[in-house]
């Protein structure tokens, strides 16, 4: 098992640099090739942390929810891969993190936590792994609870079209058009302020399966 900085790295000035240069040119590709188009950017937060919880139908979902703000957005990856530390280097700069699989619920959670807290958005897929077919699955909770731990809206979005473009197990991308519908943020609050309810983290992960949903619905409709 590797052995990583237990601190959200990526703090650093060169890596934001970085991750801009990136986003920009995946964003040209996607939306050049892809023809990737956007609905809803006026939904997502211009300030403050927030979780992304896109639908998730192929790998290439990570570069297309790039496309949602300027910002830089992190994501989980797996430590063993900062082992490698050029590697390791290049996904810092890209917005990944480092979490252990397996051990790691809690451990993830808490460096999502963190990311949240120090102020940056954080892309979460609810769904977890990859599905297919145009309904959304059974989320897993931890999307509403890191929201509701602190404090920070959910921004909802459906992509279509990304399951066309690399299916699983397939190394070949094919051209063709993406769609993402991004919602409203959900609010995700403790009333008092105190701490959350399993039937509270519940309620939100309904409610945000229910808006998944119809995002999706819309962006397979913009597709056809």
């Amino acid at each position: 098992m590797a052995v990583v900085d237990s601190r959200i790295v990526g703090q650093s000035r060169s890596t934001k640099v970085f991750y801009a240069c990136v986003r920009g040119l995946v964003v040209g590709i996607c939306r050049s090739y892809l023809r990737l188009r956007v609905v809803g950017l006026e939904n997502v937060p211009q300030h403050g942390a927030f979780v992304f919880a896109p639908t998730h139908r192929s790998t290439i979902d990570i570069p297309v929810a790039s496309a949602a703000t300027r910002r830089r957005m992190r994501f989980m990856g797996k430590d063993s891969i900062w082992k490698y530390k050029p590697i390791g280097k290049i996904m810092t700069g890209l917005g990944a993190f480092p979490v252990t699989r397996g051990s790691a619920d809690l451990e993830a959670l808490k460096r999502c936590i963190a990311v949240l807290q120090s102020g940056e958005p954080l892309v979460m897929f609810p769904e977890g792994t990859r599905h297919y077919g145009p309904e959304v699955q059974p989320l897993f909770d931890g999307a509403a609870y890191v929201a509701l731990k602190t404090g920070v809206p959910i921004v909802p979005a459906g992509i279509a079209g990304t399951e066309d473009v690399m299916s699983s197990g397939s190394k070949a991308i094919r051209f063709k058009k993406c769609r993402m519908v991004i919602g409203k943020p959900i609010t995700a609050e403790v009333p008092g302020g105190g701490r959350a309810a399993r039937e509270q983290i519940a309620e939100l992960t309904v409610r945000l399966q229910q808006d998944l949903q119809l995002l999706l619905d819309e962006a397979n409709r913009l597709i056809s």
